[in-house]
């Protein structure tokens, strides 16, 4: 038997990992498209009205993006979430130690910052509750907080903008953050009440479920606004660089751990094959006197078939057990699950795998059994 545990090993780890590659896949996607700034930025599509069109008047209001718009655009098959309270930049001015500093001010909606990927590094950023309070804070950038107050960490200062004093709630920073280190961010409904000149909604920030979604949501996105309004000035935008570097990595990746899967259950194969020639070869004089007793070439070619069978769908029955594991210690780290119908499937195809590999592997050493002549097995030593 412990010829085989290399055997019952590789056949183990590779059955568990293509259940739990397979089964995981679009959960890991979900959340590297959360968690990680690169992917965060890939995955966005900004959609906006321009201000102006060609041969038009170029002072002109761009329109706003109406509710069944918006609703209408996360129904769409692919979409996360979308920010649709992305009020148009304007302009505050405001008066510390008797200087005045022009900023942009951004009202925005409660998805604004979990949309963007943005993460503060001071305080906390606000959410739906803020904006359904009509709450009067601020959150402001961390070069903005520096140039204000001379530090990054800015929370609790009270920052006046236009007529009205805003508590600062947070700092924002980060590699998402770009330009915003430099902005306001205020709650839109409070902006709508207090801020004068506020520019209409005329930008949302979709957020997609996977890399693989953003072309297609993109392409998408203007169709489905044209049913509902004008698309006229409409402009959608995706970090395609980014994004092409992204699926790049993630395809290169995905062909490694196939590869290895795949390697793994080969080497298991062989593995199967080598152990039965030696079981064949070590039990040669057994043959030739089961055959001397009446044992036909079928009963040998079975009895060996199902021993390597057996061997293989044992391997791959410990394999799913791992593998459940596995996806249960990832469910509760990910805080996600899978369909278990995903699960019920790739249990399937790895048994069904390994039925296949032990049958195709252990086919010749059974083989070969069954053809002994009588005479030479029984005089083998």
């Amino acid at each position: 038997m412990r010829r085989y545990l290399g055997v019952v090993l590789a056949i183990t780890v590779g059955t568990a990992g293509f259940i739990v590659v397979i089964t995981m896949g679009q959960e890991v996607k979900k959340t590297l498209n959360t968690d990680l700034d690169l992917l965060g930025g890939a995955t966005l599509v900004k959609v906006r009205f321009e201000e102006y069109l060609p041969n038009r008047d170029r002072f002109s209001k761009p329109p706003t993006f109406q509710s069944e718009t918006v609703n209408a655009l996360k129904t769409m098959q692919g979409v996360q979430a979308v920010s649709a309270a992305a009020a148009k930049m304007t302009w505050g001015t405001s008066t510390w130690y008797n200087a005045r500093r022009s900023f942009a001010v951004l009202a925005a909606d409660g998805l604004f910052f979990r949309v963007n990927g943005l993460a503060p590094v001071s305080g906390e950023l606000f959410g739906a509750d803020a904006v359904n309070e009509r709450a009067r804070i601020v959150v402001i950038g961390e070069e903005l907080a520096r140039s204000l107050f001379e530090t990054a960490d800015a929370t609790g200062r009270i920052l006046p903008i236009d007529k009205d004093l805003f508590l600062v709630t947070g700092v924002l920073g980060g590699t998402l953050a770009g330009d915003r280190v430099n902005s306001a961010f205020i709650p839109l409904t409070t902006g709508r009440d207090r801020l004068e000149n506020l520019g209409p909604v005329d930008r949302l920030y979709i957020r997609c479920s996977s890399w693989d979604d953003v072309a297609r949501v993109a392409e998408a996105v203007p169709a489905m606004v044209g049913m509902h309004q004008s698309a006229e000035r409409l402009r959608v935008d995706v970090a395609w660089d980014p994004l092409k570097r992204v699926q790049r990595i993630a395809w290169w990746i995905e062909v490694f751990v196939y590869l290895a899967i795949v390697a793994t259950l080969v080497l298991g194969g062989f593995g199967i094959w080598n152990g039965m020639m030696a079981a064949v070869q070590a039990r040669t004089r057994e043959i030739g006197l089961k055959k001397a007793m009446g044992a036909e070439d079928r009963d040998i070619l079975i009895q060996f078939l199902i021993e390597s069978l057996f061997l293989s769908s044992g391997s791959a029955a410990m394999g799913v057990l791992l593998g459940r594991v596995c996806v249960e210690t990832m469910s509760s780290f990910l805080k996600c699950r899978p369909p278990e119908e995903l699960f019920a499937t790739c249990v399937m195809m790895g048994i069904g795998f390994s039925v296949l590999l032990g049958i195709g592997a252990g086919f010749y050493p059974s083989l070969r059994a069954s053809r002994m002549e009588v005479v030479s097995a029984i005089r083998y030593e």
